[in-house]
């Protein structure tokens, strides 16, 4: 009964709005394309009902027989219990002390393919193989077995994994439910238990990014060692090696009946998650946006991407940048929302007068019996959390990982610096201290959105002033981390538990000090743009008059656009008397 209830609810999320699935983007930077050799890869947490909170979980070492509970990631359901391993890794948000750092997005894919009996979800791979690897094909492998041995609980979903040398795409998706009695325990199984899936190698110097729908079509097969199945994982040491399969992964689509071609023409994405204009334009167009913002030949991927020809061929997994990209340039990639284009989002009537690039879910809806859409952008208002996981491979590894992590909408939010080897983390951004349903006035998630939600009201007019103080601080960031590292650096040769300690001040300093400036920057906005009014203001201090008494504040109304809109409903009722 529980497999059908399973079922159901899997079914339930499959055929739900595009909203609901559409609600990661993810960017791969390679060491050769980054500006200083650092590999990165960055995470957006899109959901209604995700809360942003920095997950901390220590190293630890565990007795023969230790236990630990799968809960699935979007419901909270107990899912099973599994076997510890010896010892842990510590993992800070999605990074883990060796660097090791793991995003996601879903795609869905075919629907008949999950498992109303997988034990694992994508959110459970993701904790455990931080916690038991220490690279980057580690982890890929330790994904791979997990689903094999206890059965993939989600829908199709692509991995982004990287380490300080190398970054990876993994796309994976399930085979379904096949029930069958065994004969011994005359219990009911699932005879095509775990997952098909590829990974794939981001060439250096290349950069990559997922969205929302499977961006892995054909790809190189076994050959000597430029390709390896999941049978042969004593080949993962080996450098050269770009892409790891499941064995099964052509064969279980031709059982299927959804391939039939040559082993060369196999395209993972065109067999289990074909496109189709929701692909395209909702998730597509987020990676051809990033793709834009570095490289000067996106133009040939437009109508591609924004669905008006499915045919144009697909853009590539992966493109050279024109330029080496810094952790700063991927947080302001963070927040597009298609600037620049013919679709800009604070361009249109949707805006309303003060030009907001954000639209209110559902992402389509009718009008009139017919059916519309939003625009579904990197940057959106539903986020719970985001980060950029940087990764040096020249330093210890709890100097050289630092997990770049802000909350709430990635446009007015913060990027703050925590190192990986940190043994704490503020209360202000732990799990804990509020939820989505409970208010805390010093959670960082909670302070985070009062100002974002004040800036929805009179964008254009806000945002600048949001903008400027989240430089401020993003800036002194960076201005401050080789002085850090330098610290660090330096204690960690003689004593490596100052060094910790070090980092772990600094990071839950600026932290704390960032929600204080959040909070300090809330009630400004508040005072200045009161009741629409916009106060008269210098450097930050409000201007009084000689008596104390404040300046008047300025008016500003409606821009001239938005005048015609209402000229144009409201017919002549608002016309105002000719004087004579």
């Amino acid at each position: 009964m529980k497999h059908l209830f399973r079922l159901a609810l899997l079914c339930l999320t499959a055929f739900s709005l595009p909203g609901q699935l559409l609600a990661c983007t993810n960017y791969l930077i390679t060491k050769g394309a980054s500006v200083d050799g650092s590999t990165m890869v960055t995470y957006a947490a899109d959901s209604h009902i995700r809360y942003g909170e920095l997950y901390f979980r220590p190293a630890a070492d565990w007795p023969a027989g230790s236990m630990i509970t799968i809960y699935d990631r979007g419901t909270a359901e107990p899912l099973t219990q599994i076997p510890q391993p010896a010892h842990t890794y510590q993992t800070i948000g999605f990074m883990n002390e060796h660097q090791v750092s793991v995003g996601e997005t879903t795609f869905g894919g075919r629907s008949e393919l999950q498992d109303s009996t997988g034990l694992i979800d994508y959110g459970s791979l993701m904790f455990l193989a931080l916690q038991r690897a220490k690279t980057a094909r580690e982890a890929i492998k330790v994904i791979a077995d997990l689903m094999d041995t206890y059965g993939y609980a989600s829908s199709g979903e692509s991995f982004s994994i990287g380490d300080p040398n190398e970054v990876w795409i993994m796309e994976l998706i399930g085979k379904g439910t096949s029930l069958k009695t065994d004969r011994k325990t005359k219990k009911q199984v699932n005879t095509s238990k775990g997952a098909v899936w590829v990974a794939i190698r981001i060439p250096d110097g290349a950069i990559s990014a997922h969205a929302n729908h499977a961006r892995i079509t054909t790809f190189q097969q076994a050959n000597g060692k430029t390709s390896i199945t999941n049978r042969q994982w004593e080949l993962l040491d080996q450098p050269d090696v770009e892409v790891i399969y499941a064995w099964d992964v052509i064969d279980f689509a031709r059982n299927k009946g959804y391939y039939n071609g040559d082993n060369s023409d196999f395209s993972f994405s065109d067999v289990y998650a074909p496109l189709d204009f929701d692909g395209a334009r909702f998730c597509e167009l987020r990676v051809w946006s990033m793709f834009n913002r570095f490289c000067s030949n996106m133009d040939q991927y437009w109508d591609y991407a924004t669905g008006l020809n499915l045919t144009a061929g697909r853009m590539p997994l992966y493109v050279i940048p024109d330029r080496k990209i810094s952790a700063q340039d991927l947080m302001q990639a963070k927040r597009d929302h298609l600037q620049g284009t013919t679709l800009d989002m604070a361009k249109d009537a949707g805006a309303g007068p003060y030009g907001l690039p954000y639209r209110w879910r559902p992402l389509t809806w009718t009008c009139d019996g017919k059916e519309y859409f939003h625009e579904r952008t990197t940057v959106t208002q539903q986020t719970g959390f985001s980060f950029v996981a940087q990764m040096r491979s020249w330093m210890p590894d709890p100097i050289g990982g630092i997990n770049w992590f802000g909350v709430d909408d990635a446009g007015t939010t913060v990027y703050v610096p925590f190192y990986c080897g940190i043994s704490r983390v503020p209360e202000s951004w732990a799990e804990g201290n509020g939820d989505m349903l409970t208010y805390s006035d010093n959670a960082a998630f909670w302070v985070f959105n009062r100002v974002a939600h004040f800036a929805y009201l009179f964008y254009d007019r806000v945002m600048p002033d949001i903008s400027k103080v989240q430089a401020e601080l993003e800036n002194k960031f960076m201005d401050y981390t080789p002085a850090v590292d330098a610290a660090a650096n330096t204690l960690w040769q003689t004593k490596p538990e100052l060094a910790v300690a070090f980092v772990t001040d600094y990071s839950c300093n600026m932290a704390e000090s960032t929600v204080k400036r959040w909070k300090s920057l809330g009630e400004f906005l508040l005072v200045k743009y009161l009741d629409g009014n916009i106060k008269v203001e210098e450097n930050g201090w409000f201007i009084r008059n000689p008596y104390g008494y404040p300046v008047s504040p300025k008016q500003p109304g409606y821009p001239e656009k938005f005048k015609k809109v209402i000229v144009d409903d409201a017919g002549p009722k608002l016309n105002y008397p000719v004087k004579h």
